[in-house]
């Protein structure tokens, strides 16, 4: 039986830092600094033999109004009513703060099973503080030390009762069904060989952008619910927050970055932490969405970053988003098109969308450009009908001869997909002009219908018959004696 388990407490008492030990991944952001933390990640935990979900939270702040600090709170709040078992953290260095003692009576009336970790409790230093947990009347504290792995037996000792009652209570839940086993079904799946997202496998779509497109609302609006924190203030999101849903019944994982901006502006440790997490959710994507504002888009930094998804070979689909805002909708549109096509030529045919994250409209087409994207990437083409192509592709515009020497195309095969690349076997690969392999991609977009996704063409040679070539020359001395054969004595 898998539950879930939170980890609250004030900031910087090393919740993050557990929270990747018990996931055994870096995922959360670390930072000497309180409040890095600021929206619910969730991970697949590990415990010896117990496997459960773990929830990091947001540094419990005393605000209660509609601050930054007082939305932080509440949804950590939330979390806390959401999950199971709460892990109540404070630092054992620091001991018991007035505010442990707040949070110590509401997490008494809002959850069933709060164990009590006491963490940096490593060395004498830490003593002091353990003893004076006791006082917070949560039980017996747990010595901890996030950041060396020790206690984690103890944590254990009291996770294992707790994990036994949850999976006793989900035996007594469970409805008992028959299970009707048809053999046609294990037929269809033999035959099955178009990947489709299952629950196992999702689709994987990022949503990236610059600071405050509306990335964290947009997510919010697809989910139908506040999972995560939003507000006016730019640059609220640090960690790529990943989440799980269906989306139009497609299973999905959506992943909401951290907004991205000019290198040369982000100073920060923390920011350049954050950024680097958001690259690291487009290199894991397989649809990538960037969010434009509508106000001001198309600016260098979302140039940069739609064309950092196309070289990383992702499908990528462009949504503007505050459309709910603007009074001249067409002529806007029909300048939005002019642009995408003037300043993003590599993604000629991508999809361009005008959403509104805030009151939901234009989801659904969204939605059906994240499919039709996801298909592209994962377009086959046959050998035949692309050689047939090829074919009149070169008789409509032969390749040129540079300095005299015809290059000849003799056949062509598509070797991988997502995305899409295909392999010409040709003379001369080196001298091909880019000019010629544009050409032949903007073509194979345009006939195999594959608006948008990249598409990777790469020109080998087939008439090297030289064993040798490329290799470097021995040198006399060997040369000679290699040509004598052994010595003899």
């Amino acid at each position: 039986m898998s539950f879930t388990l939170a980890i609250v407490g004030r900031p910087n008492v090393g919740k993050s830092t557990l929270f990747n030990r018990l996931v055994g991944k870096k995922l959360a952001l670390v930072d000497d600094q309180p409040g890095v933390t600021r929206d619910l990640r969730e991970g697949e935990a590990r415990l010896a033999d117990l496997r459960f979900t773990v929830i990091d939270t947001a540094g419990l702040e005393d605000a209660t109004d509609d601050s930054l600090q007082g939305r932080m709170r509440r949804l950590t709040e939330r979390a806390v009513e959401m999950a199971d078992i709460c892990l109540f953290m404070i630092d054992a260095r620091a001991g018991v703060t007035p505010l442990d003692e707040m949070f110590a009576e509401i997490l008494r009336k809002k959850s069933a099973n709060v164990i009590l970790a006491a963490n940096k409790g490593e060395g004498a230093a830490a003593d002091a503080g353990v003893i004076e947990a006791y006082n917070l009347g949560l039980g017996e504290p747990i010595r901890l030390s996030a950041e060396h792995g020790e206690g984690l037996n103890d944590l254990y000792t009291q996770l294992m009762p707790l994990a036994d009652q949850f999976e006793a209570q989900a035996v007594r839940d469970t409805p008992e069904v028959d299970v009707d086993l048809d053999e046609d079904d294990d037929e269809d799946d033999e035959s099955y060989t178009v990947p489709v997202p299952t629950s196992a496998k999702p689709l994987q779509v990022a949503v990236v952008g610059r600071p405050n497109a509306g990335k964290s609302t947009l997510i919010n609006q697809i989910l139908g619910e506040e999972r995560l924190l939003t507000g006016p203030e730019a640059g609220i999101t640090r960690d790529a927050i990943s989440l799980r849903m269906e989306w139009g019944g497609v299973p999905m994982r959506i992943f909401d970055t951290a907004g991205m901006r000019k290198k040369a502006k982000v100073q920060e440790k923390l920011e350049k932490l954050s950024v680097s997490d958001g690259l690291r959710a487009v290199k894991f994507a397989e649809v990538v969405v960037v969010l434009l504002d509508a106000e001001i888009p198309f600016e260098q930094q979302d140039l940069r970053i739609a064309d950092l998804a196309e070289r990383e070979g992702r499908a990528v689909v462009i949504a503007v988003n505050k459309w709910d805002i603007e009074e001249e909708k067409q002529d806007k549109l029909r300048d939005l098109k002019e642009s995408f096509a003037r300043l993003l030529p590599q993604l000629r045919g991508a999809p361009l969308i005008t959403v509104s994250a805030k009151t939901g409209r234009g989801l659904d087409r969204l939605q059906e450009a994240i499919m039709r994207a996801h298909d592209v990437w994962n377009r086959r083409v046959p050998t035949a009908a692309l050689n047939r192509w090829l074919v009149g592709m070169l008789e409509q515009h032969p390749p040129p001869a540079p300095q005299g020497k015809r290059i000849k195309l003799r056949y062509m095969t598509q070797a991988k997909t997502r995305p899409p690349g295909f392999v010409v076997m040709c003379s001369h690969p080196d001298k091909m002009p880019e000019s010629y392999k544009r050409y032949l991609v903007n073509g194979l977009r345009q006939d195999f219908d594959m608006p948008g996704s990249p598409i990777r063409l790469t020109l080998r040679s087939q008439n090297d018959k030289n064993p040798f070539k490329g290799r470097k020359k021995a040198p006399p001395s060997k040369l000679r004696k290699h040509l004598k054969g052994p010595q003899r004595g």
